[in-house]
């Protein structure tokens, strides 16, 4: 996307609002192409906040023939693990080389088999795959594994893991503890946006200084708070920091920023609630 197209594509909840409406700047990849759809953008409208999304992070897809070929053979594994929407369209990918095969057979030889997610934009992406899922409300892969373990037998056959090349070592660290099988496979590569820097100078140009902004993930914390940082100046300290789950949270504080509200679990809900609460102290 060049800069004038992500530029346009910074979309406002409510262009009629007042000037004196919080502004929220969400740093988050949407769910669609339409970012004025994405069900943050519109949460936060109905209670009165004026958000804006820019997208932080650009996605390349690899080894997914790799990947094909081992879900080709759901034998070999005890189930699957999504912690993104990414590893669901990684798989959603593969499948549209072998929808016959998939309808026919392996869809349901898989859906006899545990399949494991974090998170309902996960969850939902799944569920289109026509498999049935648990984990959901689990939040973030810590809490996840924790639900793995619980429920895992001890086996010789792995859980297929498709995952991205910034994954966090929190799962497959706590599923070797308790001796349950993984099997890894990075099917994508993840680097910040090209035009995160323009994207965020218009922004703040035209916007000013938000309320609060909003961070997704740990990689959009890496790749964008030291531009904020330089944009924002000494005017940085009247921005109210705030999170999606306590990963992105610790990697915040790890870069020295005070978290004003961490949303406990990953819906536009728990950010609209996190955000009332800071801001009407």
């Amino acid at each position: 996307m060049d800069h004038n197209g992500l530029k346009n594509a910074c979309i406002q909840s409510d262009s009629l609002f007042s000037s004196n409406i919080m502004k929220i700047l969400l740093l988050k990849d949407p769910k669609s192409g339409d970012l004025s759809s994405d069900p943050y953008v519109q949460e936060l409208s109905l209670h009165g906040y004026e958000a804006t999304l820019i997208p932080v992070l650009s996605f390349t897809f690899v080894s997914l023939e790799l990947l094909s070929d081992k879900l080709s053979h759901p034998e070999n594994y005890e189930g699957l693990i999504f912690t993104s929407p990414r590893a669901v369209e990684a798989v959603r990918m593969c499948l549209e080389n072998n929808k016959e095969a998939w309808e026919h057979s392996l869809k349901e030889q898989w859906n006899r088999k545990s399949i494991y997610v974090v998170g309902k934009a996960t969850a939902a992406l799944v569920k289109d795959l026509g498999l049935s899922s648990e984990g959901e409300a689990s939040g973030n892969a810590e809490k996840l594994a924790d639900l793995i373990c619980s429920k895992q037998v001890p086996s010789s056959a792995p859980i297929l893991f498709p995952c991205g090349s910034l994954k966090r070592e929190v799962l497959p660290k706590k599923l070797k503890e308790k001796n349950v099988p993984l099997e890894a496979v990075t099917v994508y590569q993840t680097a910040p946006h090209p035009d995160i820097r323009p994207a965020l100078t218009d922004y703040l140009t035209k916007e000013g200084i938000p309320g609060s902004v909003v961070f997704f993930s740990p990689s959009g914390v890496k790749f964008c708070l030291k531009i904020i940082q330089e944009l924002s100046n000494d005017k940085i300290n009247e921005i109210k920091f705030a999170s999606i789950g306590p990963t992105t949270s610790e990697a915040m504080a790890a870069d020295g920023l005070t978290v004003s509200c961490t949303a406990p679990n990953p819906t536009p809900q728990d950010l609209a609630e996190g955000l009332k609460r800071i801001h009407s102290q």
